[in-house]
């Protein structure tokens, strides 16, 4: 893996096994990404079978973006900025409304190296899960800031976990 590239032939393994997961369970996802800048969905796009359970991906990098494509409350944004619960679960919410899938994955956070513009430190992300005609589910994770490649591959691989823990449920 070259220091500039994420997605290695780990992650690809990662993605492939949760493409089949899905396939199995007959479920289908959309992401809706802040600071991955869609690196869930490209993953994800590199297993054998995607287009069979991949919608596709929301890139939704600053706050009007957010609100533009995904509808979420720019009052909610001023207020409390977009490294947050609410937002995370907004995130999901968006996506599955505009989208055919069945989960929808949101991820909200600073990779850093800096803190965000409201103040976030590096590593604070909060991820978005949340399957049709359910209770969105929110997690917040910090991640240890130091290689920013490797931060946004830990990244990765946490929502490929909680998209596995949501296929299972």
């Amino acid at each position: 893996m070259s220091e500039n590239h994420c997605i290695d032939t780990a992650l690809i393994e990662e993605a492939t096994a949760l493409i089949d997961l899905l396939r199995a369970t007959q479920l289908t996802v959309v992401t809706a990404e802040s600071c991955t800048g869609g690196l869930i969905a490209a993953a994800l796009s590199y297993a054998p079978s995607a287009s069979e359970c991949l919608h596709g991906g929301f890139v939704v990098y600053t706050k009007d973006h957010k609100t533009i494509a995904l509808g979420v409350s720019r009052d909610l944004l001023e207020r409390s900025g977009s490294v947050n619960a609410e937002v995370a679960s907004e995130l999901a919410r968006g996506a599955l409304q505009r989208s055919a899938a069945d989960v929808a994955l949101s991820v909200t956070g600073v990779l850093g190296p800096d803190p965000d513009e409201d103040g976030n430190p590096p590593g604070q992300v909060y991820f978005g899960v949340l399957r049709r005609g359910r209770t969105p589910r929110v997690v917040q994770h910090h991640f240890k800031i130091g290689d920013p490649h490797q931060a946004r591959r830990a990244v990765v691989l946490r929502a490929m976990a909680l998209v596995r823990e949501t296929a299972h449920s």
